[in-house]
């Protein structure tokens, strides 16, 4: 509500008319709204509107107090006016809908409401939106400024709220090279016009509350830019929810609703060490895990995904669920990497409540999970963050830095304030408001380098000259302190490709303060080794050992991801060489060295069952392979692993140091085979591990141990429960009084196949 005293002129009035009228006025509260002036020397209010919808217009000045909520319990008088409500005339004084009351009677501002009578002889009452003071505090603009406003979600974007006891919503966005912006609606026939918004202050912040709005109500931003005089129209960068694709509208919606029932495991997770536990992770694309075929091949639901998938990851036993980014996007072959509004959930799949479901009964069900997060680039669909208000505010200008040519997006700038900020918060705000558990964040190789995929003269040096992005470091550090020192126990993932030095160590060590980092270099060189026909394995046996002269130096998780199953580069199954038993053993070894492998996991689906196609975000992954004998017993295989891995310490306990992993015997080229030994933290608690990458069986095969004791062969790939050629160790047996390999004792073992094999000392047999 303005209450200053006006001296504008008829004449200065005609022009801030005109610019109203027009949609250029850069603070139409200067003129729209209840004003008090000068009338023939006595004060007086006056009440402007601009109503282009309406033929006429009346002023109801309302009767009785108005209260606002303070803080706490108590409450202020923000109007009190004793007198019976009052209508007045509103006279239209421009033929473009403007509309003006000159209240005498009064030189107070009062509450009122505007009644318009359309052309086509509605009649309608609401609340002025000028007619409210701003919303947002001069702290809240300072801590947006600074780049330090950590729940700036709260404040920009649309937001329901109760002002001087009337509902509305209420509107608040970033557009420092505006000159003008407007909330635009279903709720005002798309017109930027109607609902043109103030600038506070020298921020670039744009604000208005709108009274009766409410939830479902579409709406975009209308900007009219200073640098260009262009109009664009956008959709809002902080928005909880949009319509489905192809359409782009922002939703006004109420996030705050669902009730959460997993209060357990938040409280486990703030003192999980993660490092030291299992983590077994199901990457899953929601819109192609399973469709419903009889009903056009439509999506599931969030809450159809959660009853089954739920009860699928569960049973295969996995630990997290990942998800291919579940952020609005308007490209489905983009599987969700070109994010739109980072604060929305997709509507593809359901409502907000329904995806917060999904995580609450992931978390009543023992399992985490796991977003992927794109704060590398972005798209330029002209409804995104791209040359946001005429101007380029959250990327580089220049195309050098600001461009990215691998996937034709723009780069954030990192170095901006309110750029960090936003993607701060976004971070945040997966944690806080749909609680989930670890974001993995896509592309740092492509954030950390300003040469990433270019050619010389393509990319601009750091201020030393180098080719470090230090501003991009210096906000991925800050990520990092920022989102554990708020939700302790939560991870984060690097998915870094290159050798830059400690992606996962701490921040005060100089590193970048991940939680975890994918294993890339162990993906390349051990699905380079398996694809080889095993006659000539022999001449590549370092792409087996080579992992672990770099094991220790990151805290890496071991992934079969997504990203190799498309494209050309063939399923898993198609991947391996060899007959169709060879393929499926050939599979089986694979999965079972990588669970022995040190490092945490993670496997995409369909990977678990031996999907022949390569991946299709079209369409469901091949469940009818169930069908067929070896497709189901590569997914118990899996399954049995999963729970294997989940009750063993020595298989995760000790992933990061080199006291968790002891070669037995890494040369045995000729015959293509390893050994080695995993231990838990307590060094007494450990598994001998024996594979064999060639389909010719050893029998025979001596493997030195450490200790005198029956050895239990816990696992054997080549079973027949799994569809192997079920050769084995009868269970186990005995070490030998033999040294051999450095070791005081062994084993004289038959080698499968093909095989992963795991042996596990008996305790109580062990002699010294």
């Amino acid at each position: 509500m303005s209450s200053k005293d006006e001296t504008m002129t008829k004449e200065d009035l005609k022009e801030q008319i005109k610019l109203i009228v027009n949609a250029k006025h850069w603070d139409p509260f200067q003129v729209l709204g209840i004003h008090i002036i000068e009338i023939d020397g006595r004060k007086a209010a006056t009440v402007r509107a601009f109503l282009p919808e309406a033929e006429e217009a009346w002023v109801i000045r309302e009767a009785g107090d108005r209260r606002q909520k303070a803080e706490g319990s108590e409450q202020k008088i923000a109007f009190r006016n004793e007198e019976p409500e009052k209508t007045y005339q509103m006279q239209k004084i421009h033929k473009a809908g403007f509309f003006e009351a000159e209240i005498v009677e009064t030189k107070n501002v009062f509450p009122y409401r505007i009644r318009i009578k359309s052309y086509e002889g509605m009649v309608s009452e609401f609340y002025d939106p000028y007619s409210f003071l701003p919303v947002l505090t001069d702290f809240d603009l300072y801590l947006i400024g600074e780049g330090s406003h950590h729940t700036q979600y709260e404040k920009l974007g649309a937001h329901i709220m109760e002002i001087n006891g009337i509902q509305g919503v209420h509107f608040a966005v970033w557009a420092p090279n505006a000159k003008r912006v407007s909330v635009i609606g279903d709720f005002n026939n798309w017109d930027g016009r109607r609902h043109q918004m103030r600038v506070l202050s020298s921020s670039g912040i744009w604000e208005i509350f709108i009274p009766g709005l409410k939830e479902g109500n579409l709406y975009k931003l209308e900007i009219r830019s200073r640098v260009n005089k262009y109009i664009t129209v956008k959709a809002d960068p902080y928005a909880f929810y949009s319509e489905i694709r192809p359409k782009s509208a922002s939703i006004v919606y109420d996030i705050n609703k669902y009730k959460w029932n997993d209060s357990k495991w938040m409280e486990m997770r703030s003192k999980k060490n993660w490092l030291e536990s299992p983590i077994s992770i199901y990457e899953a694309h929601l819109g192609s895990w399973m469709r419903v075929p009889e009903e056009g091949n439509r999506y599931l639901t969030y809450r159809e995904i959660a009853d089954r998938m739920i009860r699928y990851v569960r049973e295969m036993g996995y630990t997290h669920i990942e998800l291919l980014p579940v952020t609005e996007h308007p490209l489905d072959a983009s599987w969700g990497y070109q994010t739109i509004g980072y604060f929305a959930l997709t509507s593809r799949y359901g409502k907000p409540e329904d995806f917060m479901y999904f995580v609450d009964k992931c978390h009543q069900n023992g399992l985490g999970v796991i977003l992927d997060w794109v704060p590398a680039h972005f798209p330029t669909d002209g409804h995104g963050l791209g040359f946001f208000d005429g101007s380029c505010i959250y990327e580089h200008e220049d195309p050098r830095k600001g461009f990215h040519p691998d996937w034709g997006t723009k780069i954030f700038n990192y170095g901006r304030n309110e750029v960090k900020n936003y993607l701060l918060s976004n971070a945040l705000f997966w944690f806080e408001k749909y609680h989930i558990d670890g974001l993995r964040v896509d592309a740092v190789a492509s954030m950390l380098y300003l040469d990433y995929s270019r050619k010389d003269g393509e990319w601009i040096p750091n201020r030393f000259g180098g080719r470090e992005n230090l501003e991009a470091i210096d906000f991925l550090k800050n990520f990092n302190e920022i989102v554990h020192r708020y939700h302790p126990g939560i991870l984060t993932i690097a998915e870094e490709s290159t050798a830059w030095p400690g992606v996962s160590r701490p921040t005060y060590l100089g590193g970048l303060g991940f939680s975890l980092k994918w294993n890339m270099g162990w993906m390349n060189d051990t699905l380079e080794y398996f694809s080889k026909d095993p006659v000539h394995r022999k001449y590549h046996h370092n792409n087996l050992t080579f992992s672990l002269l770099y094991a220790f130096s990151e805290n890496f998780t071991l992934v079969l991801s997504h990203d190799e199953v498309v494209h050309g580069k063939r399923s898993m199954i198609n991947k391996m060489p060899g007959d169709t038993w060879q393929k499926f053993a050939n599979l089986r070894l694979l999965y079972g060295y990588m669970y022995c492998h040190p490092g945490k996991k993670l496997l995409f689906m369909g990977g678990e069952f031996g999907q022949w196609d390569e991946w299709n975000h079209d369409k469901s992954i091949d469940w009818h392979l169930l069908n067929f004998t070896p497709h189901r017993r590569l997914q118990k295989f899996v399954m049995d692993l999963n729970h294997l891995y989940q009750s063993e310490p020595a298989l995760y306990e000790v992933d990061f140091k080199y006291q968790g992993f002891e070669w037995i015997d890494f040369r045995d080229t000729e015959q293509s085979s390893i050994s080695f030994i995993r231990r838990a933290k307590n060094p007494d608690d450990f598994l001998v591990i024996v594979c064999n990458f060639t389909p010719v069986p050893r029998m025979g095969y001596r493997v030195g141990v450490p200790r005198n004791c029956f050895y239990r062969e816990i696992l054997n790939s080549d079973s027949q429960i799994y569809w192997g050629s079920n050769l084995g160790n009868a269970g186990g047996m005995h070490a030998d009084e033999l040294p051999w390999q450095g070791k005081a004792y062994s084993l004289n073992i038959t080698l499968s196949p093909l095989s992963v094999v795991i042996f596990k000392p008996v305790k109580s047999q062990i002699q010294e």
